[in-house]
């Protein structure tokens, strides 16, 4: 595939579908929950999904599908040569709530998970993050790259915390704390698709994060190592996304030694 002419055609159906949650974010916002009462899911949510696979599927029918609200759909994943990872609406606990930071995700990937394309689009920004594989990351078509950043006490960096907090222990905090102490400034914005944008846009410096699914991560992953950044696992290894439920740490480069040295500490 020609890799450029399909994003075109991705960046269409990724506006479209900030058209359908943008018109459910200016009105009431019923939710339900899905795995607990913090895990919701909206209207909004299954509609933007059900037109993003079903324009997906319209245009690629050969092709594998994996989304937050549906599964796997489309072409079986034995035999289909490219699989694209989507999440409607990353963010779902903040556009419930009426704030404005969520976006639409969607990522083409080989079958081993290697992400090709990826897109991500904040409706409320209008903002749109675009990647190729081995052509750079944009913002709105402006190229970005990561920080120049060096030493971790100069950094501001971004997590977030699992569905299960209140039942596992493992559940981020001691890694919160001990990053807390040792960067700048430490942040939580609820979406985990423009952590990694920001980190790519250099507006942060490091993004880490656990219990992440790859439709979470895919598109973000690519945009953070098009911009010239780093994305591992907590030891360091460079594919998290083969995970189900990945660990994943990014940052410019330069911090990222640092990074997993903090979150081997508390390990």
């Amino acid at each position: 595939m020609q890799l450029n002419e399909v994003l075109e055609d991705v960046v269409k159906i990724a506006r479209g579908a900030g058209e359908i949650i943008l018109r459910h974010f200016a009105a009431p916002i019923p939710t339900a929950t899905k795995t607990s009462r913090i895990d919701i899911v909206t209207a909004a949510d299954k509609e933007a999904e059900a037109f993003i696979v079903r324009e997906l599927i319209r245009q690629f029918p050969g092709h594998h599908i994996v989304g937050e609200e549906g599964g796997g759909q489309g072409a079986a994943a034995a035999s289909a040569p490219y699989h694209w990872f989507v999440d409607p609406i990353d963010g779902t606990v903040n556009f419930a709530s009426k704030l404005p930071h969520f976006c639409t995700s969607i990522a083409l990937a080989s079958p081993d998970r290697q992400p090709l394309l990826g897109v991500v689009f904040d409706p409320t920004r209008n903002e749109l993050f675009t990647a190729v594989r081995g052509s750079g990351a944009f913002l709105n078509g402006k190229r970005l790259r990561v920080t120049e950043t060096a030493e971790l006490i100069d950094a501001v960096i971004t997590s977030g915390f699992p569905y299960d907090k209140h039942t596992n222990p493992d559940n981020n905090l001691k890694e919160w704390a001990a990053f807390l102490v040792k960067i700048r400034g430490e942040r939580r914005f609820g979406s985990a698709a423009l952590d990694l944008c920001y980190v790519a846009a250099g507006r942060l410096d490091g993004y880490w994060e656990k219990d992440l699914k790859p439709y979470d991560v895919m598109a973000g992953l690519l945009l953070v190592r098009e911009a010239g950044g780093v994305v591992s696992d907590y030891q360091g290894s460079a594919d998290p996304q083969l995970q189900e439920r990945g660990r994943y740490a990014a940052s410019n480069g330069r911090i990222h030694e640092a990074m997993l040295r903090v979150l081997q500490s508390v390990a």
